[in-house]
């Protein structure tokens, strides 16, 4: 019977050993409970890194305010019967007389000047942006300026092959001539500058004049063509996307004659004809195509 409470009533080396028991069994128990307790704790951030000084803010500056004028002349049309009729003055100064179908609009559509020119023997152009002058400076700065007004700016992303432009100021007007290949010297540019002049007549045209033709730098006129192109003195209405008609100065011109690259280079239907030594050129739908080559006559004065 004894036996059965050995474990209870045992004293001596029994209870030593039992005490020993307890102590480890209460060990095992504290661990766990510490652990707890330290899991508890709340989490510490790592080391902050070292504070910047924060920059002090400065005043607003005024915003620049970006002047771009309309780059076309929307001229004042007559109407006579079921045509328009507007005076223009090509880019070399000769004034003419176009009438035209009324429902063609060229009045509406706006026209802007074009002129071909050699510096030195290369070919360059003078084209209206249809987009004014921020089409050209992007809201940037200029490189440089070679005259008062003419500036030099980067060359537009996504232009292929051409390279810097040189921007012509003349009155309300902004004329960009692409560079191209290694493009103009320092020297050539200068001289440009320095040489294309322009006036603008009372009723809003743009008529250019290369100085003299000692120095290199010579206007291209009407019937002069480069690589087959027109590259003389034009007149275009509309452009961007849209509808375009192009009038160019070509004494002699045929039927056959190239057409101008702004209008070639669209990929679009195209209609041209020459009458009264001016080759018409038309790009749009088949029905404005159809009464333009038929209904535009052009009278010089």
């Amino acid at each position: 019977m004894a036996d059965r409470f050995d474990v209870i009533e045992s004293g001596g080396e029994r209870g030593r050993r039992r005490w020993i028991g307890l102590v480890v069994v209460l060990a095992l128990l504290l661990v766990p409970a510490v652990s707890l307790l330290v899991s508890r704790e709340p989490e510490r951030d790592p080391e902050p890194e070292a504070v910047l000084p924060q920059p002090v803010p400065e005043p607003i500056r005024s915003l620049r305010t970006i002047d771009n004028p309309p780059n076309v002349l929307h001229a004042h049309a007559t109407k006579k019967g079921g045509d328009e009729v507007i005076d223009v003055v090509f880019p070399h100064g000769a004034r003419a007389e176009v009438r035209y179908p009324a429902e063609l609009g060229l009045a509406e559509m706006g026209v802007r000047p074009f002129q071909g020119a050699w510096v030195e023997g290369n070919y360059r152009q003078f084209v209206a942006p249809y987009g004014g002058e921020t089409q050209i400076t992007q809201g940037g700065e200029p490189i440089r300026n070679y005259a008062p007004n003419v500036t030099l700016w980067p060359r537009p992303a996504g232009s292929g092959g051409y390279g810097q432009v040189l921007m012509f100021a003349f009155g309300p007007w902004r004329l960009a001539m692409y560079d191209r290949g290694r493009g103009l010297s320092f020297d050539q540019r200068t001289t440009l500058a320095e040489r294309i002049k322009g006036k603008v007549t009372k009723d809003g045209y743009l008529v250019l004049s290369a100085g003299g033709s000692t120095d290199g730098v010579r206007l291209a006129g009407p019937g002069d063509t480069v690589r087959g192109e027109p590259v003389g003195p034009q007149l275009w209405f509309g452009g961007g996307a849209g509808t375009m008609v192009v009038l160019a100065p070509a004494p002699g011109c045929k039927r056959t004659a190239a057409i101008p690259y702004v209008i070639d280079g669209r990929g679009r239907p195209v209609d041209s004809v020459c009458r009264s030594g001016v080759q018409v050129t038309v790009t749009g739908p088949q029905t404005f195509r159809d009464q333009a080559i038929k209904g535009i006559r052009i009278a010089f004065d």
